[in-house]
């Protein structure tokens, strides 16, 4: 049985037909593509049980517009950078298999949190509650409350399309919940839950509370908190009847690809992920890459830094000084990613050199069975443009099963 195959039958996946069709017309004679074709006509009329990105069958022509995007540019195939591998246990010892990998993966986890400040339990059964609601265009608009954590509660954006559910559903988070639905005209293209909604997701947008995760500091890091509100919050979106709980994604521009990257990587009911020119990596020459300052990994409560790149005089503070002295970088947090699927909707932050990171989780992902499981779109500017969103909106419209409007 072909390896691709192989793997799906294990894991109830299915992986994507390009890889199917590579592994078996390359070893075949050509009377097989007939009945490999047979195949794939009657599997897309019967259907499979337990298929966990559904769109992969049924929507070849949005494959077609993003498959290449899953590819690096040949100046950064199979260039894995100077970070270091995170198929290497702490010990030393390589993984080696997928048993393996679990292992480590539980081991890596475990090290980022114990570095940026575990999480308390997750809410049980948390309940939106809904403030007003009203129509918009071809949805329904609610304004609700969401508790996300012990007595703690956010307003933000719930967004139902018309028709007949569940639906796949994404959280789009930002500095304010009123731009992800649509509300704020000074971020026309920041308006990710509007436009998904329109194309027949659920979406909730919601906004940094800023008081609840300054007054968390001394416990964790911002972005460790900011992590554990969006995974009340998709606990939240996931008891609902509108919602199939298996298809929740996860999106953010900027700061909010930040709060995105950290949420899916560390929690693993997001089924997959978008992250906008978010600076997905380390990198002091880049002043918008700030993991540095106290508001996202470099607080410590007996040196307050000054904002800014760090130098001699304005060292680096907390948990970031530790992570990037030892050598450790995001990519460790991406790898949590597979085998679910995430794409990069790259900036001025996120450049194409961005790949040598980004191909440590295509090595994953390889040595789990998948391909295809790993993007990264370009563009020259920090800020989304259409084309940018158009690319994003296609990936969850492909991995989370919303059919081509």
């Amino acid at each position: 049985m072909n390896k691709a195959l192989r793997n799906a039958h294990r894991s109830h996946r299915v992986p994507s037909w390009q890889a199917v069709e590579r592994g078996l017309l390359k070893r075949c004679h050509r009377p097989f593509t007939v009945l490999w074709t047979a195949l794939q006509a009657a599997i897309l009329v019967f259907g499979l049980t337990g298929v966990a990105f559904p769109a992969e069958i049924a929507s070849r022509d949005v494959w077609n517009k993003i498959a290449p995007y899953f590819k690096p540019p040949c100046e950064y195939a199979d260039d894995f950078g100077a970070y270091r591998s995170p198929l290497v246990f702490a010990d030393g010892q390589p993984v080696k298999t997928a048993a393996e990998w679990q292992r480590r993966r539980q081991e890596i986890r475990q090290y980022w949190l114990d570095a940026i400040g575990h999480w308390p339990e997750l809410l049980e059964k948390p309940v939106i509650e809904t403030l007003e609601t009203s129509r918009r265009e071809n949805f329904t608009h609610k304004k609700v409350r969401i508790p996300v954590a012990t007595q703690k509660t956010i307003d933000g954006y719930l967004l139902l399309p018309d028709g007949e559910g569940p639906f796949p559903a994404v959280i789009v988070v930002y500095y304010d919940a009123e731009s992800g639905a649509g509300l704020n005209p000074k971020s026309a293209l920041r308006d990710f839950g509007y436009q998904l909604t329109r194309r027949g997701f659920v979406t909730l947008s919601i906004g940094w509370p800023r008081d609840f995760t300054d007054a968390e500091n001394p416990k964790r890091q911002t972005l460790s908190t900011l992590a554990y509100i969006a995974a009340n919050c998709c606990n939240a979106l996931a008891a609902l009847a509108e919602v199939d709980p298996k298809r929740i994604g996860i999106c953010g521009h900027s700061f909010g690809g930040k709060w995105a990257l950290f949420a899916a990587c560390l929690y693993d009911r997001f089924a997959a992920a978008a992250w906008s020119d978010p600076g997905i990596v380390f990198d002091e020459k880049r002043p918008n890459v700030n993991y540095w300052e106290p508001w996202y990994l470099g607080w410590e409560a007996q040196q307050q830094r000054k904002p800014g790149v760090p130098t001699a005089s304005n060292p680096r503070t907390g948990p970031y000084k530790k992570l990037y002295e030892e050598g450790h970088d995001l990519h460790e947090l991406h790898v949590l990613m597979a085998p679910r699927p995430f794409l990069v909707s790259g900036g001025a932050e996120d450049p194409p050199e961005r790949w040598k990171a980004l191909n440590h989780s295509v090595a994953v992902n390889r040595l789990l069975g998948y391909e295809n499981r790993v993007a990264m779109t370009n563009r020259p500017g920090h800020s989304p443009t259409e084309q940018s969103n158009e690319q994003m909106y296609l990936f969850f419209q492909y991995f989370l099963g919303v059919k081509s409007p």
